[in-house]
């Protein structure tokens, strides 16, 4: 195997945001028969560290490839429009005022049936941005727009995180 390879040619997948999951799964485990560091036993130390480094890239790959927000942030990246979640944190108005009702509806929510009511939403607008990037990244190729996209899933993805633990600690 090359080292050059992104993950996309490492895995023999099309460079696109929808990507068949059971081709992904089944490529990991070829690859992962491929440079598993036991079959190198017998070639000595040298020949199962460079295995094991190999094994880590194969991971890690498939890690970023199968999850889909991760594997847009990498989409992203590797046509100039990196994600810089860390440094451009700016979102719309719209985006921010969505996020602070959601906030305050968690905040003030006195069951379980308000919170599975607005995990629901959550989950509804997590899709609906799901099919926006995808467009973005498969159909329009607009990479800026996907990575604007990306920073405001992460959003989302946090907030449903909140929900959810809020959701468990009522279960307990």
């Amino acid at each position: 195997m090359k080292l050059d390879l992104n993950d996309f040619e490492l895995f023999d997948v099309p460079e696109r945001f929808d990507v068949e999951r059971a081709l992904l799964d089944e490529r990991w485990k070829a690859l992962q028969a491929r440079v598993h560091p036991d079959r190198f036993a017998s070639q000595g130390a040298a020949a199962q560290r460079v295995a094991m480094q190999w094994a880590v890239r194969v991971n890690e790959a498939y890690q970023r490839l199968k999850d889909p927000l991760k594997r847009a942030s990498y989409l992203c990246q590797l046509r100039g429009a990196p994600i810089q979640a860390e440094s451009n944190t700016a979102m719309p108005a719209d985006f921010l005022m969505q996020q602070m009702a959601w906030r305050e509806t968690l905040d003030e929510a006195q069951g379980e049936g308000e919170l599975d009511a607005l995990a629901e939403e959550v989950r509804s607008r997590h899709r609906q941005m799901l099919d926006t990037l995808r467009e973005c990244l498969d159909v329009r190729g607009d990479f800026a727009a996907a990575a604007q996209q990306v920073r405001a899933l992460m959003f989302v993805e946090r907030f449903a995180e909140d929900v959810d633990r809020r959701l468990d600690a009522l279960g307990q």
